[in-house]
């Protein structure tokens, strides 16, 4: 770590208005701007050393980088962008809050676009690329053919998603295996010696959904269990909405002894709908449930559980879409998360 002068204080290397500024941190490393300015945009060539130096001295001071001139000077924001429906579920602070962790100590600050359910979902990731106000992009809840995976690739603009598209094999992911929750929800349920299985799916259009009913479904097969997809209300329903759906498939068949969900939300309303019905869990019916927080077994023992880790998720796209931005010609980062029980 090369110093070109000897360091200062504060005192001394604080300019008149009293805002820090990348000469500020200069003079008090004793390293050149140049060196400092690349340090704080973590480049390739400089040492890690001097990185942490930089970074600890910026921090102490309160260094603020002007957006303005950083986009004058480079084209770049520093930003990526977090595109999310508002219709939330357990899963949504998580992976707000570990995206976030992991842009910690990058140059990168990440900012979250909401979007209403009924709205067209294509319309945050039109005014990103079309006003350049990211760098990046990570969305969730992808479809199969979703147009806002295509529009971003044809448009060069990088991104990372939390699920896989069609296009899986072009672009970075991080996605949980929900074919393999399903199939070893129903392996789980077999031993349990379950005949008649219902499941409160996420909307049919999206991926996961479809990776979900389709492991179900895969095992059912085998072990000849019958399985039904509950009519009325998703995952992503609000709870009133789908304690009346499980309710009214329970009262139309008195024979369901199981019910599947990938959501913390959808397990605890079908617990209520079954005690409704003076259905006793884990005797004469069970509950099966993903989860990111280990919490169902808290609300009722009985709840069998597998494990998501949607804070890896965060933080893995992060990274994805750091590489994306700065690497553009290499492959995508991805991941493929398998499912763990509790």
């Amino acid at each position: 770590m090369a110093r070109t002068k000897s360091p200062m204080t504060l005192e001394a290397a604080l300019p008149a208005g009293g805002k820090p500024t990348l000469k500020t941190i200069a003079q008090m490393s004793g390293l050149a701007v140049p060196t400092v300015s690349r340090a704080l945009n973590d480049a390739p060539d400089i040492g890690s050393d001097t990185k942490v130096l930089v970074r600890k001295i910026a921090a102490e001071i309160g260094y603020v980088p002007n957006r303005a001139g950083v986009r004058l000077r480079t084209g770049r924001t520093n930003v990526i962008s977090l595109v999310m429906s508002t219709e939330h579920d357990n899963h949504t602070a998580r992976l707000i809050s570990s995206v976030a962790g992991g842009l910690q100590g990058t140059r990168y600050h990440l900012n979250v676009m909401p979007y209403f359910p009924q709205d067209d979902f294509m319309k945050p990731v039109r005014y990103i690329v079309e006003t350049a106000s990211a760098d990046a992009v990570i969305l969730n809840q992808i479809e199969p053919n979703d147009p806002r995976v295509a529009y971003l690739m044809e448009k060069r603009f990088p991104f990372a998603t939390h699920g896989r598209s069609k296009w899986a094999d072009k672009h970075a992911y991080y996605d949980f295996d929900n074919h393999a929750f399903g199939y070893q929800a129903m392996e789980a349920l077999h031993a349990r010696e379950r005949r008649n299985v219902i499941v409160v799916a996420p909307p049919l259009a999206q991926s996961y959904a479809q990776h979900l009913v389709t492991g179900l479904q895969s095992c059912a097969e085998r072990f000849d269990i019958k399985l039904t997809v509950v009519e009325g209300a998703t995952s992503d329903n609000d709870i009133p909405k789908i304690v009346a759906a499980v309710h009214a498939a329970l009262v139309g068949d008195p024979t369901i002894d199981a019910i599947a969900t990938a959501s913390t939300t959808a397990a605890m309303a079908a617990v209520s709908a079954l005690e409704q019905k003076q259905r006793v869990l884990g005797t004469d019916i069970d509950v099966i449930a993903k989860e990111a927080i280990p919490f169902l077994k808290l609300f009722r023992s009985e709840i069998i559980t597998l494990s998501e880790a949607v804070g890896t998720a965060g933080e893995f796209l992060a990274r994805a879409a750091i590489k994306a931005i700065q690497d553009p010609a290499a492959p995508p980062m991805q991941y493929l998360e398998v499912p763990q029980g509790r």
